[in-house]
């Protein structure tokens, strides 16, 4: 682990924390990327929430390839002082049984941020929307020389 593994821990909490969208980089059977920018709602350090329709590019790609990257990162920062998450990850539709305990945590969070609340009628078969999350594996930071520092899941806030 990084020697400052709890600080940099702190910084990429406070990144996902503070913003409201994230870049899924999805790609489609033949290996052709397509990001996409998506509202989300962290439930934790390493999982994130989001609806999307289910005929969405985005959607579509991870039927077949369920790795994806993320980035989440403020864009309104000057020049030279942006710091973004950088996250390996793997997405896809919210299997039934943790749907409720996914849409209640999306819910509250667009809630909190002055969107409507959610409910299972909005994300069901009959709304043409669906509710996918993604498992990050991996995270990183960049340094001022754009390395990549790897950034611990196992460290508890302080």
């Amino acid at each position: 682990m990084h020697p400052d593994g709890h600080a940099l821990a702190r910084t990429a909490r406070a990144i996902i924390g503070d913003n409201l969208y994230m870049t899924l980089a999805t790609a489609d059977d033949a290996g052709r990327p397509w990001p996409t920018p998506v509202y989300f709602a962290a439930i934790n350090d390493r999982q994130f929430v989001w609806v999307s329709s289910p005929e969405a590019r985005h959607s579509q790609n991870l039927a077949t390839r369920p790795d994806v990257g993320i980035v989440v990162f403020d864009s309104h920062v000057p020049i030279g002082t942006g710091q973004g998450v950088y996250m390996s990850a793997v997405a896809g539709l919210v299997p039934g049984d943790a749907v409720s305990r996914c849409l209640e945590v999306f819910s509250r969070s667009c809630e909190e941020r002055g969107g409507r609340p959610w409910s299972a009628d909005a994300v069901g078969p009959e709304a043409g929307l669906r509710l996918f999350s993604a498992t990050a594996s991996e995270r990183w930071i960049l340094d001022s020389h754009d390395r990549r520092i790897a950034v611990p899941f196992d460290v508890a806030p302080t």
